[in-house]
This record gives C-alpha cells, sequence and structure tokens, in this order.
C-alpha cells in the first residue's frame, strides 16, 4: 500500500490512478476514473457527499485503507461495478439498495420524474402509474415520491427482484402507496387502467450484448438483452399499453440505442423523443389515444 496515502483526499487520488490505468468501463453510475474513487472511497468510509470537501484532509486508519483498497481490487480484477460492491445506487436523487440480482439503476427517466413528467401530465391528474420491469423498484419509488397523491404497481416477474424492490420501498417507507406485483409485463393488472406507464425494459440488441463490457455480465441478462433488435419486450409493452391506460394517460418508454429501430417497426406511431439536460437518450413519450387498439 502507498505510504503517500494520509488523508481521505489521497486515497481518492489513489484509487483514481488505479482505475485509470486498468482501463475500466464506466456506465453504472459514474462516467469516469475521479468519480467512480470518489463514490468508492467516500461511501466505504460512510462519508456523505455533502461533507465531502470538509473531509478531505482527515486521516484514514490503515484498516480503513486496507478496506478501500480490497474493494478497488475487485473492481479492477472482476470488472464488478461499484455499485454492487457498496451495495448502493442513486437514482433521481434517492439512495438504493442493489446486488446482483436487479440492474443498477442509471436511467435518464430519473430526470423526467424530478420534472414531474411536465409539462405532459399534470401532476394533480396523475392519481395511478404502473411501472413495467421495476427491478429494484427504484422508478416506482421515486415516482411515488414525486407524485404523494398517487398509487404505484411495480411489475417484475423476477421474484428475486422483487425481493430487492421490497427492501427499498420499506426504506423509503412507501408501503401504503407502492404496490410490488410479480408477473410478465400486464399480466399481474389484469382489467386494471393508469394515468401513467412508465418502463425501463430490456432492449439491448443480441449481437451487441455479446459486446458489451464485462463489467455488464455482472447484471441479469434478462434485464438488458430482448432479442435480435432490442425490441421482443417493448412491442408487447406497446400492444397492451393503451388498455392500461386511462384515455388521458401517457406511456414513458426507454429504448436506448433501439431507438431507430423502434421507429422503424412502428412507422405509423407518433412517438415525442425526450431530451436531458444531463445526457441520456433514447426515451419516448405516447399518449393513450395514439397507441394502436389491440384486442
Amino acid at each position: 500500500m502507498a505510504r503517500d496515502v494520509k488523508t481521505v483526499g489521497d486515497l481518492i487520488r489513489r484509487i483514481a490512478r488505479r482505475f485509470a490505468r486498468a482501463r475500466l468501463h464506466y456506465g453504472h453510475g459514474t462516467d469516469n476514473a475521479n468519480d467512480e474513487a470518489a463514490w468508492l472511497v467516500l461511501s466505504a468510509l460512510g462519508i456523505g457527499f455533502g461533507e465531502a470537501g470538509e473531509r478531505m484532509g482527515e486521516p484514514v486508519a490503515k484498516a480503513d485503507r486496507a478496506r478501500v483498497e480490497a474493494l478497488a481490487d475487485r473492481r479492477i480484477r472482476e470488472r464488478m461495478p461499484v455499485a454492487y460492491l457498496l451495495n448502493e445506487a442513486w437514482f433521481a436523487g434517492l439512495r438504493f439498495y442493489v446486488d446482483q440480482r436487479v440492474l443498477v439503476p442509471r436511467s435518464p427517466i430519473a430526470e423526467l420524474i424530478g420534472e414531474r413528467f411536465a409539462p405532459w401530465l399534470a401532476e394533480e391528474g396523475v392519481r395511478s402509474i404502473l411501472d413495467i420491469g421495476t427491478g429494484s423498484g427504484c422508478i416506482a419509488i421515486a415516482c411515488a415520491l414525486a407524485f404523494p397523491e398517487a398509487r404505484v404497481v411495480g411489475v417484475d416477474d423476477s421474484g428475486d427482484a422483487l425481493e430487492v424492490a421490497r427492501m427499498n420501498v420499506a426504506q423509503h417507507a412507501v408501503e401504503d402507496r407502492v404496490e410490488l406485483v410479480q408477473g410478465d409485463l400486464y399480466a399481474g393488472v389484469a382489467g386494471r387502467t393508469f394515468d401513467l406507464i412508465v418502463t425501463n425494459p430490456p432492449y439491448v440488441p443480441r449481437a451487441e450484448y455479446e459486446a458489451l463490457p464485462p463489467e455488464y455480465g455482472h447484471e441479469p441478462r434478462a434485464g438488458l438483452e430482448a432479442g435480435a433488435d432490442g425490441l421482443d419486450v417493448m412491442r408487447l409493452i406497446l400492444a397492451g399499453a393503451r388498455r392500461h391506460l386511462s384515455p388521458s394517460g401517457v406511456l414513458v418508454g426507454e429504448v436506448g440505442s433501439a431507438a431507430p429501430a423502434l421507429e422503424a417497426a412502428f412507422p405509423d406511431l407518433p412517438f415525442t423523443w425526450l431530451d436531458f439536460e444531463r445526457g441520456g437518450e433514447g426515451v419516448f413519450l405516447i399518449s393513450a389515444q395514439d397507441l394502436p387498439c389491440v384486442a
């Protein structure tokens, strides 16, 4: 261990240099070695991001340095995302428990939730929300906190994922308004309608999935890969959406790099592609009346 590492700031700089030399892939909460190192060190030492500046000069005990270095070793050797090493991820300004049963939250939909989906929805008109493929529950929980008068249903076909979601629902004390349902897409909400359906389903084309950096191999494949063109799941979501939307409801969905394929597959649907100040792409909005009626 480097002898010049004495303070919190020293340790962050050392870990950042190690990460940079290792040529890691970033995309599970950060986009560079410095931020990744800061997240790892601060969280491992129990230092909040808001107090980081004033604590950079604090000494770090030898045992704590060794513990952080061991986590950095795993990040480099196993290419394990920091979120899994720490069992934490941040989404819409909220902290969530995560492990390898769920994807690491990183959707730009967080920005839309922060804006309460304005101007496409009026807050007072949102009383029911469906999150398809809820995973860790991050979207469902963030929506519940953004729309305190709404009831939210989070659906996932993975019982393992729902165990994680239940932990997060309890952590954020929204058990009275967030219902978790195990089922495939709309199977668990037959006959129910919602003012907003939001979904970040699997959308990575198979060939693209096979070429992803090793970090993505730690996540559930079923949460990422979605057939030859990445649209296997989204086709089913679109087919059933109108039946489960209120007349003035909207569907917000993320398809990432599969956006051109979606437009090509549904040339008659008037998707509105949304822009993000903090980065992100491939998220559309479409209203109930513009969706096809499927018997």
